[in-house]
């Protein structure tokens, strides 16, 4: 595999990662539990956690590393604020959000696990933060089935 793809890849998941951080960011400011409000703040500053270290194979690859999140991301983020202004701000509907936000960052994962030509080093990795966005969707999800709508 190229470099260019690698760092290609790698950047696709940064942008992933960040658009989690600051959608998980932006759920914790609109939600009533401060059970909530702290797993939110912490799985955003994960989300950080992981791009950054994608950010660090990015430049070990020869390659200039994404800041931001996508616009999808942006879009999804204002998507949350219109909803919520029509139907209010509930705990349960901020968990309905980071789950389709962890089912759109597990997507991205599984997709750069498909390429077989990935480094064994980034592919373990990749592999790792793949499981930890993974039981990190299955606890929001278990959250959202137990909260009142």
């Amino acid at each position: 595999m190229a470099n260019k793809d690698i760092v290609d890849t790698l950047n696709d998941l940064v942008e992933t990662c960040k658009d989690a951080e600051y959608g998980f960011t932006a759920c914790a400011k609109h939600v009533e539990s401060p059970e909530l409000r702290n797993l939110f703040t912490q799985r955003a500053a994960d989300s950080q956690r992981a791009a950054n270290e994608l950010q660090t194979y990015v430049v070990q690859y020869g390659g200039e590393p994404d800041k931001g999140g996508s616009a999808t991301g942006a879009l999804h983020r204002g998507w949350v604020a219109v909803r919520s202004t029509l139907v209010g701000y509930s705990d349960h509907a901020m968990l309905e959000e980071c789950e389709r936000g962890e089912d759109h960052t597990l997507a991205h994962y599984r997709k750069a696990l498909k390429n077989e030509a990935l480094p064994e080093e980034l592919r373990a990795m990749i592999e790792r933060q793949c499981l930890s966005v993974q039981r990190d969707h299955d606890q929001v999800k278990e959250l959202r089935d137990r909260t009142p709508a």
